[in-house]
This record gives C-alpha cells, structure tokens and sequence, in this order.
C-alpha cells in the first residue's frame, strides 16, 4: 500500500515537474515579448513592384460566412493585374450557390476571382489549398479561412514585411468580431490573446520556431514548394508545413500590428470540435517532427526546448487531467502518511509553476488594453484556468488519439453570423459535435468526484489542494452544465461594412 501512495505522489511530482517546464518557457516567451512591446519596429518601405500574389478562401458549407469572406476578398487593396482570388469550395450544400453567385458578382466587376471545386475532398483543408496552387503561378499566397475579415489595406501592410528572400511566411494577429457576446467568447478571446500577443512575439523575438496559424498570414510560394507542399496527415497542416519550412531554413515573421478579424466559436460544440482538430493536430504533428528538431544539428539548445514546449502544448491538458485525478487520492495520502511529509512539501514547491502563467497571462491583460487598474483580471483568469481545466478530459482524448496516429476526419468548426443571415437554433449543419453523449456524462462524474476530493479536504482540515479542486469543481461543472443544455443560437455576426471601417 505504502508503494501505491509512493508512486501516487512520485506520479503527481512528475506532472509538477512538467508543468514547471512549460509554465517556465512562456515565462521566457513574455520577457521576450515585453521587451518588444516597449520598442517595436517601424515598417519596412512598401516593394518598388507588387509581386504576384493569390488569395485562397478554402470554405466547406460555410454558408453562414461564404458571402462575408468572398466580398473582403474582393475588396483588398492591391494591384488589380497582380491579384488573383480562389474560392476553394468544398461543400456540398447551399453555400455552393451562394459562392457561386458572389464569385459572378466580383467577375463582373472586374475582379480576377475563381469559384474552384474539386470533384473529391481528399486531403480535407491541406487538400483543397495544394489543389488551388496547381491553378495559379503568383509568387505568394494569403490564406483567409471563412470566418475572416480582412480589412482593404491587409496586403498592402503585409508584403513590404517579406524583405529578405528567407522570410517565408508573413502571419498576423487574430481579431475578435464577437469578443463580447457571451462569457464562453470573451474567455477564448482571453485565450487567444496570450498566443498571438505575447507567446507569437516571443518566439518571434527570440529567434524560435513559431507557426502559421492557418490564417490570416501570407506564404512565399517558393517555402511552401522548398518545405514539401501541404500535406494532409496531420489535422494541423498548418503547424506541420510550419515546422516542415523551419527546419530547412525558412524564417517566419510575425506582425501583432496587423490585425486580421475573426469569429469566435458562439457555443460549446463548436468550441469542442475547434479544441480537438487543433489538440490532436498539435499531437500529430509533434509525433511527425520532434526528433527531427532534437536531430537538427544547427538549432541552439533554447531553440530546441521552447520547439518541445510547442509541440507538446496540447500534452499539458494530458497533465493537467492526471493530476486532478491524482489530488483526490492525494488528500487521503496526505492525511495519513506523515512520514511523506518531505514529498509534500516537495510538491508544495512545484505549485509555484502557476507563478509565471499568472505573469504571462497578466502581460497579456495589459498589452490587449486591459482596465489600467486590473481589477477585472483575477476573476477572468481564474475563469479562464477552470474552463480549461474542464476541457481537459475531451482535449486528452485528442491527444492520445493524436500520439497514436489513428486517423480521423477534419471537422470544421461551425460558424454562426454572416451580414444578416441567421442560422436556426436546431440547424444540423451547424453542429460538428453531439452536445448530449458521454462525454457530457463523464465530465459531471468528474465534477462529482473532484467535490468529493474538496469535501475531503475540509474534513481533513488539509487546505493545500481546495483552490485546485474548487477550479476543477467549477471547470467541469460549468462545460457539463453546458454540454447538457446549450443550443447554437440564432446570431448575427458583424456586417462588413462597419468592420471594415473600423
């Protein structure tokens, strides 16, 4: 029994350890971030002559979007003989028609636009953008997924930033169009701010691998060529072809100044189906290439650890859920084994690891123009550890699945608002996940079972692990509550015209 309870808190120590190291990289990511917000750098003078460039839209039953993106397309400032645009269309219901007509619209006008469909989907995303390259010679490619909204002036303020023949990919900060619609939004935006803020400018910074983020960027054709083309055995082509181009030398630069705006997942399912391509992707893709980076025989030992860090990103919610279910054993332990009293205060130690994510994601707080007094970001940064936390147990199922290289389809992530068209509540399309099932199930089992480690706590009088267990209490009762009760609502996203004004 005494080896059982050793190897419990030899097994929680090893998670510490772990997040320790990760928890310490984004640390060194937002010194590094800091630094550059305090002295950013100017823009380069715009190219003598525009290059060639193509616009791919890849779209997949979008037609809640399909409109709104095609007509930002259609409206970018540059070069009319230089631009081509590609609608990548996928899909297989209404949307079609509508692209379709959107697309004639654009050519009437003048607009060099292309409506591609191919007669299979194979290769999902990385398929449909490999195909569009085989239809057109242009010496560079933006990438704009359907729920985007470039302003005019997005390729104008890119290209210039291609100023060394190595610079491979030119990728840009994410916008919010509905930041503040709902709780479950404002905390992705939360989320995703700390990426493209701070952990993004950080790599770039310091010389690290980064990645395209699948949209809003622009690629010089001859990286995506020179690093093997878009390849479809992963989830994550994106992260893929990024480290694919690293390795071979390619360097990507990042703009937080140019901001492409997006729509945020409106609702759980859509959340979940989002989490579980970019979590199994992420594992795929560090199964595909992370003894390559330890083999590389130029890269600098930072540059290796904080890819590592990167790769196994999604491998921290694989920690995370083993250690929640190691703290409810683990009061027991602590009541009852004294003399593993050393181990504790051990593991006491490791705690500290939440130190540099709380620095991280404060930094963030203040560079996104969070209020001057702060007040407001406890509570949300402990909202947003309790979700996180919650979504540990289905985005763990996307890693093992990832680690194990079973495949499984690209699930879109459904989008809900388009310039005035409005999706039903029950419509089928707009659902990529069952919100009832067991997962649901499994997730309220949890939060009965981390209560039970809470009340343990209190009977004990042990109060080391209560603020663990309240965030997993809250986290995994706040998605079972929703994963039980909530429905895609009926939306409206931002119309284009104010987006583009702003």
């Amino acid at each position: 029994m005494l080896i059982l309870e050793i190897g419990v808190v030899g097994v929680y120590g090893l998670c510490l350890l772990f997040m320790l190291g990760f928890s310490f990289s984004q640390w060194q990511l937002t010194r590094l971030a800091w630094r550059t917000a305090r002295a950013p750098a100017g823009p380069p003078p715009a190219p003598a002559e525009w290059p060639t460039l193509t616009v791919q839209l890849p779209v997949y039953n979008e037609r809640a979007v399909v409109e709104r993106i095609i007509d930002a397309a259609a409206a970018l400032d540059y070069p009319a003989h230089r631009l081509h645009i590609q609608v990548l269309d996928d899909s297989t219901d209404e949307s079609v028609a509508l692209a379709a007509r959107r697309v004639a619209f654009h050519q009437d006008r003048g607009v060099r636009i292309d409506h591609v469909r191919r007669p299979t989907r194979v290769g999902y995303k990385a398929g449909a953008l490999a195909h569009g390259l085989t239809e057109t010679a242009s010496e560079f490619v933006a990438i704009f997924d359907a729920d985007f909204v470039p302003a005019p002036d997005f390729l104008r303020r890119t290209l210039p930033h291609f100023n060394a023949p190595n610079v491979g990919v030119v990728q840009t900060r994410w916008g919010h169009l509905n930041q503040d619609e709902s709780l479950l939004t404002r905390l992705q935006a939360f989320g995703l701010n700390a990426h493209f803020l701070v952990e993004q400018v950080g790599r770039a910074a310091g010389g690290h691998f980064l990645n395209f983020n699948g949209t809003g960027g622009v690629w010089r054709r001859a990286c995506i060529e020179d690093a093997g083309g878009w390849q479809a055995d992963t989830l994550t082509e994106d992260l893929d072809l990024s480290y694919r181009a690293q390795l071979r030398g390619w360097r990507f630069a990042y703009r937080p100044d140019i901001v492409a705006p997006a729509e945020l997942p409106a609702y759980l399912d859509a959340l979940k189906s989002q989490q579980y391509r970019w979590n199994k992707g992420a594992a795929e893709t560090a199964r595909k290439h992370l003894g390559g980076v330890w083999r590389h025989p130029r890269l600098s030992l930072a540059t290796r650890l904080h890819a590592t860090f990167h790769l196994l990103n999604s491998s921290v919610f694989t920690v995370i859920l083993l250690m929640a279910v190691l703290s409810v054993p683990l009061v027991l332990v602590r009541a009852h084994r004294p003399e593993l009293k050393p181990l504790f205060h051990l593991a006491a130690v490791f705690v500290l690891t939440f130190a540099p994510l709380t620095y991280y994601y404060h930094t963030t707080w203040r560079l996104a123009g969070g209020p001057a007094t702060g007040r407001w970001f406890a509570p949300q940064f402990l909202l947003f550890l309790a979700v996180s936390m919650g979504l540990a147990l289905h985005n763990t199922r996307a890693v093992v699945l990832g680690f194990r290289g079973k495949a499984t389809p690209f699930i879109r992530t459904p989008k809900q608002g388009s310039g005035g068209r409005v999706l039903p509540a029950g419509d089928k399309e707009a659902r990529a996940v069952p919100a009832r099932g067991p997962l649901p199930l499994a997730e309220g089992l949890l939060t009965l079972y981390f209560a039970a480690g809470l009340g343990a706590g209190f009977y004990y009088h042990d109060p080391g692990l209560l603020p663990f267990h309240l965030l997993l209490v809250a986290g995994h009762g706040t998605l079972t509550y929703y994963g039980l009760r909530q429905r895609p609502p009926a939306v409206t996203a931002p119309t284009l015209a104010p987006v583009l004004a702003s």
